[in-house]
């Protein structure tokens, strides 16, 4: 099984259920509201350890009592902590969370900490991100740091992971250079490339724009319908699973940090780690909240 170090965000969730969005100026009823893990970086952690990967972790919370209950919480998952910072006079990050019944969510983030990990942190924790076989980040955290974190890695042959969220519309070429695969959903992709995703001619001309910056392996997620690919001239839909679901929060994680277990680093199974990765994912939006929903090895077995 792969190892694999995660850089990236650590969150604590708030959560709100409620019938349907509120619109501008509207007070509605919530049926529920509860805490719970969260953050792109934790979440996707915390899928690849779910998943049977011996995972670390880069990233930063305040020393405070949300930054306390999430370092138990990854802690009780056996992740690495050896990477996470613990920072005075900062806030753990927090998320702000609203779902409806159909499934879709709303969020809102307060970077805190995440956004105080340091270029210095990542040269300190280098050992975690030599060893791994693959390195996953996302855009919760601070930027400089990331382009760190991918740097060791591609001197040591290290396979790095992005998942460009919340995209940016001009992402350092420093970055790009780095990339090895490239995850966006369909929103991320029309941001990075200016083609809107509406069918899969349209996901091939954004592939292609995301090679010419030298990225091997492009991913775009594509909600129910499941998971595009594009490497080496080949590319397709690896199907979704038909699920009822509840709650999309941490799908898009849930399948970065499965897929990352399975795959190999020459990417010779990227379809069959696709479908793991959306298996995983199935389960997920069955279930309420983040790192909760997450599944487990054996539940996908």
């Amino acid at each position: 099984m792969n190892k694999v170090t995660v850089i990236g965000s650590i969150n604590l969730d708030r959560t709100i259920r409620v019938k349907e969005m509120a619109k501008p100026g509207e007070t509605i009823h919530a049926s529920e509201v509860f805490s719970a893990g969260g953050g792109k970086g934790a979440n996707q952690a915390v899928a690849a350890k779910r998943s049977g990967a011996k995972t670390a972790f880069i990233g930063a919370v305040g020393n405070d009592d949300a930054g306390k209950m999430m370092r138990e919480l990854l802690g009780y998952e056996e992740i690495n902590l050896a990477g996470i910072a613990e920072l005075d006079k900062v806030a753990t990050g927090q998320a702000y969370i609203v779902v409806d019944e159909k499934g879709e969510n709303s969020i809102m983030i307060h970077a805190g900490a995440n956004g105080k990990i340091t270029p210095e942190h990542v040269v300190k924790h280098a050992d975690l991100i030599k060893e791994s076989d693959f390195v996953i980040a996302q855009f919760e955290s601070d930027l400089a740091s990331t382009i760190k974190a991918f740097e060791v890695a591609h001197q040591a042959g290290v396979k790095t992971i992005l998942n460009p969220a919340p995209a940016m519309r001009t992402v350092p070429e420093e970055l790009l250079k780095t990339t090895d695969v490239i995850a966006p959903n369909e929103t991320e992709t029309e941001i990075l490339t200016g083609i809107k995703v509406v069918d899969e001619e349209s996901m091939q001309k954004a592939a292609a724009k995301l090679h010419a910056l030298g990225i091997k392996v492009v991913l775009i997620t594509i909600g129910s319908q499941g998971s595009f690919y594009s490497m080496d001239g080949q590319s397709g839909i690896v199907p979704a699973f038909k699920v009822n679901a509840v709650d999309t929060t941490a799908a898009g994680d849930t399948f970065i940090g499965a897929l990352s277990t399975v795959l190999k680093p020459d990417f010779s199974n990227l379809v069959e780690a696709i479908t793991y990765g959306n298996k995983a994912s199935s389960l997920t939006v069955q279930r309420f909240g983040a790192q909760p929903s997450i599944p487990y090895k054996h539940e996908l077995n």
